[in-house]
């Protein structure tokens, strides 16, 4: 299942450009970069790169610190999402992403492929974002929940 247009409006609901609510998205990173097939790129500090190289290595949509300036040459359709912290957006967007694939049944599924980079971001983390780490998790669970309970 994909991370969703729509999904994002509800995670950043401040967002300049052109509404697809058919946008579907299929790589999330923070290296502009890096290859990102119909990707959603979130700077999530200097090293990250420009918007103008994510563009080119197919990004379609950006989260955006507020704080920020949009770099001129943005397409003013481009969807940009705001949020007052990049960092608390992308675990906002993890959480939320995670909490959408909980309980899908379906054994094979096209998934956004998340690759973050910053590794300030991994160490502050206890969690991991690794989407077959949070798959196996939600197996666990799922596998726990459906324990007959005697006693």
């Amino acid at each position: 299942m994909y991370l969703a247009f729509d999904d994002l409006v509800a995670i950043f609901p401040e967002f300049k450009g052109i509404k697809e609510a058919d946008h579907l998205y299929f790589t999330v990173t923070d290296n502009a970069g890096r290859e990102q097939t119909r990707g959603l790129f979130i700077p999530l500090n200097d090293d990250s790169g420009e918007l103008l190289d994510a563009i080119a290595n197919g990004a379609i949509a950006a989260v955006w610190d507020k704080k920020k300036q949009i770099p001129r040459y943005t397409p003013n359709h481009f969807p940009i999402f705001f949020t007052e912290n990049p960092t608390s957006g992308v675990r906002d967007l993890l959480r939320f992403y995670f909490d959408k694939i909980d309980g899908d049944k379906v054994e094979k599924m096209n998934m956004t492929d998340f690759a973050f980079l910053n590794k300030k971001l991994l160490k502050e983390n206890k969690e991991t974002y690794d989407i077959a780490v949070m798959l196996e998790k939600i197996a666990m669970k799922n596998s726990n929940n459906d324990v007959e309970r005697r006693g």
